[in-house]
């Protein structure tokens, strides 16, 4: 076999590659869609079960854990949607503290999960194609990958599923990838398990429960403010290069 037969295999391979893995994850979302999985994510199913998944949690004990975290990776991998949900279930599960973890963790190893899924089958065979949203996110990881993800994760302006997909297909390293999930989900899953810890008494009062209510000043500024310190690399950077341009 010629060098140029090997190089036309490879490219085949990688096209093959790339094209099964594009067909694997929109089967995966259609289904979520048809299957309407997503109706089971929500408070009112929350609600309707709660006692059940409570007498579930004090029978199995760490088990139960293990479970949620489970059904939390799948959910994400899957791109489920209805993370917030699970988060708040964790928190009345759980507590705020074992809540937010379980949900940190769970959500994590889900993301590392099609971050490694997408990375095997496109690699950077995406790279040079992407453009508009992916090619923005580009801009960003090159700069500065650990800063810039955590900002992303800090402050959702981009869905959590397009941010694992485009980290995978933009060449970031997964322990950065890693790392920046499992710290930038932290503030904001500790404030929707800490929500979940009191959702008993709302429901008990038969109040309607506005997960949107969560999202406060209080709330968003210190979110905001972690995520610009994040992007005080990428800032600095470019003043040097600037200053010594």
């Amino acid at each position: 076999m010629s060098m140029q037969d090997a190089q036309d295999t490879g490219r085949r391979s990688k096209l093959l590659r790339a094209g099964i893995t594009v067909a694997v994850l929109v089967l995966a979302f259609v289904l979520v869609r048809v299957s309407g999985v997503d109706r089971y994510l929500s408070i009112s199913a929350l609600s309707e079960n709660r006692q059940w998944l409570l007498d579930e949690v004090a029978r199995l004990g760490l088990g139960a854990a293990l479970i949620f975290i489970a059904v939390y990776a799948v959910a994400v991998a899957f791109s489920v949607p209805g993370a917030v949900v699970l988060t708040v279930t964790s928190g009345f599960l759980f507590g705020p503290v074992f809540g937010t973890l379980y949900a940190v963790v769970g959500a994590t190893l889900g993301a590392i999960g099609l971050f490694l899924f997408v990375k095997l089958g496109l690699g950077g065979s995406l790279q040079s194609r992407a453009g508009g949203t992916i090619d923005r996110l580009r801009r960003g990881f090159s700069d500065n990958a650990l800063g810039y993800l955590l900002f992303l994760r800090l402050l959702p302006i981009f869905p959590f599923w397009l941010v694992n997909l485009a980290a995978a297909v933009l060449g970031v390293s997964l322990g950065i990838f890693t790392i920046a999930t499992f710290v930038g989900i932290i503030p904001g899953a500790a404030v929707f398990a800490s929500f979940g810890s009191g959702i008993g008494s709302l429901l008990d009062a038969g109040k309607p429960v506005d997960l949107a209510s969560v999202l406060t000043p209080a709330v968003i500024l210190p979110l905001v403010a972690l995520a610009l310190l994040s992007l005080a690399p990428m800032a600095y950077k470019r003043y040097r290069a600037a200053r010594t341009g």
